[in-house]
């Protein structure tokens, strides 16, 4: 169905208006995939906070001009759906690797994080990237640690002399 051109310039301006505050985005093609099998996809990826729009190629090329994600305009060819990360950078990632072990069809053509274009070899990595919430707890964790060891080894002076102490008695009473 051909949208008119009041609907196109709404589609441009809705993917621009996410593409300018999106992390990173995945575009894969979809070709093969069943109408329930995308629904499927879709309900992954609103649960992950990530935006999922099957966009024409020419539109989405309008509506990635001015963001980081203008290096993508020339691999936009084929059918291809756009998925935003909108919380962390490697939602999208995820949520298109997670729905490929279990469908095969779906084949992610473009990475793009940060205005750098990305091979779609490195989705993995992209995917393992912590969220914002496991990136906060790993840098407590290394900035918790020299406190910790300093608490121990201050610890362990008394308790090194209550174990002498307790072996002298020990000693004594033995003899």
């Amino acid at each position: 169905m051909a949208l008119r051109l009041e609907e196109k310039k709404a589609v441009v301006a809705e993917v621009a208006e996410v593409a300018a505050s999106a992390y990173s985005a995945v575009a894969a093609e979809y070709r093969g995939l069943t109408a329930e099998e995308m629904n499927e996809l879709r309900v992954e990826a609103r649960k992950a906070g990530v935006y999922l729009r099957v966009v024409k190629n020419s539109l989405a090329r309008r509506a990635l001009v001015d963001t980081e994600f203008a290096c993508m305009q020339e691999g936009l060819t084929g059918p291809l759906v756009l998925a935003f990360s909108q919380e962390d950078p490697g939602g999208a990632a995820r949520v298109v690797k997670d729905f490929v072990k279990s469908h095969k069809k779906l084949d992610v053509k473009l990475i793009a994080v940060a205005g750098r274009l990305l091979p779609a070899t490195d989705l993995d990595t992209l995917a393992s990237m912590p969220t914002y919430d496991q990136a906060i707890s790993l840098l407590m964790a290394v900035m918790k640690a020299p406190v910790e060891k300093l608490a121990r080894t201050i610890n362990e002076v008394p308790g090194k002399l209550v174990r002498t102490v307790a072996a002298i008695r020990d000693q004594k009473q033995a003899a």
